[in-house]
């Protein structure tokens, strides 16, 4: 019952939610460029200067584990407008969760090359346990829907019973997703503001990291609600 509950409920306020979601995800993004491209001083997978190996890592995590994660989430009802076929629909679903899945791979391997390259111990923090674990748990939840869902496919009565599982782990790897983001901001923020940069506790930089973080927050609180009114009957023909 109280799986059922997560994707179970009358539309309310869901509307709403989806377009609060969208402009969330394209402020959340904007902020996160604004941030690493001006103040921390731009992107590279190649550099002298490896902060800008680094700088890659928070853009791409964003936009692919928690912006585009968010879009797939919400494909379905957003674009019940202009696409009528549910197929379709579901190619869009599995479509944008691959590519912020590649991002994410992408996000994950610019951070531990920054990390050889400047000479950086792996994996001592918890923003690095989490993130690990959250992407292996995407990767591993988007695989499982692709054989039950896609190919080769599971029985109609299996999909059926299996998609209140799909969406809430579903859910629930998107909210590791934003949680571990809040992490990463703090953890960045905190090293920028020790010695030897001692970044302004109050300047533009912190102020904007710090709502960057809430940004990201609301939105996925804005995906959570927005999923909580699906009616669980659209979910039956998967």
């Amino acid at each position: 019952m109280a799986m059922k509950a997560v994707i179970k409920g009358g539309d309310g306020g869901g509307g709403c939610m989806v377009v609060v979601a969208h402009v969330l995800a394209v402020a959340a993004t904007a902020m996160v460029l604004v941030w690493c491209v001006h103040f921390r001083g731009g992107l590279a997978l190649r550099s002298h200067n490896k902060q800008l190996i680094f700088n890659t890592h928070p853009v791409l995590m964003v936009l692919g584990l928690v912006v585009l994660a968010a879009e797939a989430i919400l494909s379905y009802r957003s674009l019940s407008i202009i696409v009528s076929s549910r197929d379709a629909r579901k190619k869009v679903h599995l479509g944008l969760h691959a590519v912020g899945l590649a991002l994410g791979g992408v996000g994950i391997y610019a951070v531990f090359k920054y990390h050889a390259e400047a000479d950086i111990p792996n994996l001592y923090s918890l923003h690095s346990w989490i993130g690990i674990a959250t992407i292996s748990l995407y990767a591993l939840h988007w695989l499982l829907a692709f054989l039950t869902f896609f190919f080769p496919g599971a029985s109609h009565d299996t999909r059926r019973s299996a998609v209140p599982w799909h969406a809430l782990l579903g859910l629930l790897v998107f909210a590791l997703a934003v949680g571990n983001a809040q992490l990463g901001f703090l953890e960045k923020l905190t090293f920028l503001q020790a010695p030897p940069l001692r970044l302004s506790r109050y300047g533009a930089e912190a102020l904007l990291v710090n709502f960057t973080a809430l940004v990201v927050l609301l939105l996925g609180v804005a995906v959570v609600l927005a999923t909580a009114n699906v009616d669980s009957t659209k979910y039956t023909a998967m």
